[in-house]
């Protein structure tokens, strides 16, 4: 892969990071044409011994993407800077492949090939986020980058919607195709990505050196701020089964409430989500001090909580439209979900003044967030639990509103009194 080897572009730090931004947004979506587009699908009359074969599809690439995380615990963490490009391409070609074999081998023998799938997928937000973390811009650019999934979510299943309805294309086949649309795009991301140079005194001033951790160092972070990351877990896990509940089942909910063959759907509501997140959360380069902006960050994510509650408990009543719960249902819960994949833990690092990366503490997340989502869809089969989603989704996210809300809270207090024992009283010593 000599065709990577590049020399970094230069510019002035506001030209590299909206570089960057664009570069990261772009080369995310392309990664998310080989994951997400089975999805579409709803594998009606198809189950395997007595389960749903679409719930038992997801499964499977939950369960790579899960193991994935808890691996990249300490292959992100501990990720160097060369060779990232030539790793991106790896693993999307493994899951493509995977995606060839899904479409090949008939039911149900082609549910491991989900599993595979997800392994290699589940790396690279890590690999990725590497490019851009450590900067004064990171917070724009991490946003640009974890919106890329909402924006990517909705674009992939209208892409593999399209080719099902106009091109015939059957479900079994339609995620392979639609890896093909997104292949060549892909190679030219990488290969602009690799042209973003690494983080300039300046911004290691601002936002410490990122470095890769090993396992003293991982382990020293933990003790030192345990109670605070227990939280932060319990709030990203409620967000990972429900944002992947909305993300997974989009299309069996828009069923249920009479919308039916209607592709464009997926991006109508995706879209705007993204332009605010992205506002909201990229407006955060404008805070120079990296406590307020954790503690801002702890206020957006209260906020997210809220909005996702409020608009279930309306919507139940009848006074939200199904189009806008849909719509606001997966703001606020992406206002909770994008902040600890962008800015939240890039801002605790600069904060504490510690050393290290992000992907360490994204991945720890991550591997938690996974589990409770499996966990969330595995019980749903073993008790063969019958669900209307719409109505299980919304009732659920009233619930989740509430306990995640109090965690939120509990975490604000938590860091506001650390950061007074551990950085305000050792400057004034």
């Amino acid at each position: 892969m000599s065709f990577l080897k590049t020399r970094y572009m230069k510019g002035t730090s506001l030209q590299i990071g909206l570089y960057a931004a664009v570069t990261v947004f772009l080369t995310y979506t392309m990664v998310f044409g080989f994951r997400k587009s089975f999805t579409v699908a709803t594998f009606d009359g198809i189950t395997v011994a007595g389960y749903s074969y679409k719930t038992i599809l997801v499964i499977s690439q939950m369960l790579g993407y899960m193991l994935a995380k808890f691996y990249g615990i300490k292959y992100i963490s501990e990720l160097k800077r060369h060779g990232r490009g030539q790793i991106i391409m790896l693993l999307t070609v493994i899951a493509w492949l995977s995606w060839l074999f899904f479409a090949l081998v008939p039911p149900p023998y082609n549910i491991a090939f989900l599993f595979i799938n997800g392994f290699p997928l589940g790396m690279l937000w890590g690999v990725v986020f590497s490019y851009v973390e450590g900067r004064r811009s990171t917070d724009f650019i991490g946003a640009t980058l974890a919106v890329s999934f909402i924006f990517a979510s909705g674009f992939v299943k209208t892409v593999g919607a399209w080719l099902m309805l106009n091109f015939g294309i059957t479900e079994f086949w339609v995620p392979f195709y639609t890896g093909l649309v997104f292949a060549g795009p892909l190679l030219l991301f990488v290969y602009l990505i690799e042209k973003i140079p690494s983080p300039d005194e300046k911004d290691i001033a601002y936002r410490m050196d990122r470095v890769p951790m090993l396992a003293a160092d991982r382990k020293k972070f933990i003790k030192i701020f345990l109670p605070g990351l227990i939280a932060c877990i319990l709030i990203y896990a409620f967000a990972t089964i429900f944002r992947d509940m909305r993300d997974n089942f989009s299309a069996e909910m828009w069923k249920e409430m009479g919308f039916f063959d209607k592709p464009e759907l997926f991006a109508k509501t995706e879209t705007p989500i993204t332009i605010i997140i992205l506002l909201l959360i990229g407006s955060m380069v404008l805070i120079k001090d990296s406590f307020k902006a954790l503690m801002l960050s702890h206020f957006f994510i209260g906020l997210g909580f809220i909005i996702a509650g409020l608009s279930s408990y309306l919507f139940i009543n009848q006074s939200l439209p199904p189009v806008w719960w849909m719509t606001l249902v997966g703001l606020g819960l992406y206002m909770v979900y994008i902040p600890f994949n962008s800015v939240f833990f890039e801002r605790l690092i600069a904060a504490f003044k510690h050393t290290g990366n992000v992907g360490f503490l994204i991945y720890l997340a991550d591997s938690f967030g996974y589990v409770g989502s499996v966990g969330v869809m595995l019980s749903k089969e073993i008790f063969k639990v019958q669900l209307n989603w719409v109505t299980f989704f919304s009732n659920s996210v009233i619930w989740l509103s509430l306990a995640g809300l109090a965690l939120t809270i509990f975490s604000s207090v938590y860091f506001f009194a650390k950061y007074k024992a551990l950085v305000v009283k050792t400057e004034e010593i």
